[in-house]
């Protein structure tokens, strides 16, 4: 085993996707925090509308309800989140990656399993797809954060 594999081993934990100092290898994790946030608002809006917009109801109650309800918890738990874009600081933000990744797998075995029409399945399969994607690029600290203001200094 090569110097920088053992390295790799040893000195990464799980869920930390930050280099080890001599680690060349690229760091996958560069979104921002605030832009994850702005995200995590914009695809509450999206579970809440898509429902009535793509008339899930005529379909599948459950699919439709779920949806709605999937916004909402997203909307609460990112003003709840510990990062730039929340109201309060009660959830740290690895809890809320966490919560979006049960999101995401869960609506991807639903779009499967579920028996949903093609366009609710594709909907849920798409959606649980980019939230998996989004959280596994997200940067797991706040260093470099992108500001969302300018600086007045």
């Amino acid at each position: 085993m090569t110097q920088q594999a053992r390295s790799l081993v040893t000195d990464r934990s799980f869920g930390n996707a930050e280099p080890s100092k001599g680690d060349h290898l690229m760091n996958y994790r560069f979104l921002p925090q605030s832009i994850h946030g702005i995200l995590d608002y914009a695809v509450a809006v999206t579970l809440i509308a898509a429902p009535f917009i793509l008339d899930f109801k005529g379909e599948s109650a459950f699919a439709h309800w779920l949806s709605v309800a999937a916004g909402a918890g997203l909307f609460a738990y990112s003003l709840l989140t510990d990062y730039s874009v929340g109201a309060l600081s009660a959830i740290p933000f690895k809890a809320h990656l966490a919560l979006d990744a049960a999101a995401g797998a869960l609506f991807v075995v639903l779009a499967v399993v579920a028996g949903f029409e093609t366009v609710t399945a594709a909907f849920y399969g798409v959606v649980g797809a980019a939230v998996l994607a989004v959280v596994a690029v997200t940067k797991l600290d706040a260093t470099d954060e992108a500001t969302l203001s300018p600086s007045l200094g």
